[in-house]
């Protein structure tokens, strides 16, 4: 499927409108839910991941001499709009779904999986596992992973009660990857010590 997706309709003019008082939201195909639904919890991680995606890029941005970073910081940002066309599907029931609603698609995963083995190329073996840290990016990309992880789980628990589509699940899966690679990548490229786990330090 190529990406010929609807752009959005909408207009936000107001930020509270107290129809979630009561604890329930609309699914994109009009239904009310729990706001503590399975569904409603795991688009909800996805948008945790964005803003912690978004944390990551904005370390890039800030960074006088990011030099080679940049061509992370334009992935990231992709990666952006990428969690929100997740987040569309993810508020839809699969019966719902629109052909041109905005979604994961399998050229995606494709592109996040030569990504990964590119900048893996630039990284030497590992013999040990690694910690978090390093420097200030390394450790945002870390938790980027690990965020990422939680909505992979949550993803799964929803397959396999409602139903997920394969490219969502394929992608999740690589982009919690793809996130231990740049933290590799991100001390690597300033060469700096990666930290690595001793389990017989302290």
């Amino acid at each position: 499927m190529s990406k010929d997706f609807n752009d959005p309709k909408l207009a936000i003019n107001r930020v509270y409108t107290r129809k979630g008082d009561a604890g329930k939201t609309s699914l994109v195909g009009g239904q009310k839910v729990s706001k503590s639904s399975l569904r409603i919890c795991t688009y909800g991680e996805v948008d945790e991941l964005n803003a912690f995606v978004g944390a990551a890029r904005q370390t890039i941005m800030e960074d006088p001499d990011r030099g080679r970073l940049d061509e992370l910081a334009t992935i990231l940002l992709r990666l952006q709009h990428e969690l929100f066309n997740l987040g569309s599907v993810l508020a839809t029931r699969p019966e719902d779904l629109h052909p041109r609603q905005p979604r994961i698609v399998l050229e995606d995963v494709t592109r996040l999986e030569h990504e990964i083995d590119t900048f893996n190329e630039d990284l030497p073996s590992l013999r040990s596992f690694v910690l978090p840290g390093g420097s200030r990016l390394n450790t945002d990309l870390h938790v980027c992973r690990t965020v990422c992880r939680r909505v992979e789980r949550l993803m799964t628990e929803l397959n396999v009660e409602e139903g997920v589509d394969e490219a969502s699940m394929a992608w999740i899966n690589r982009l919690s990857d793809a996130f231990f690679v740049w933290s590799r990548w991100a001390v690597h490229v300033r060469g700096h010590e990666e930290l690595l786990w001793q389990p017989n330090a302290g």
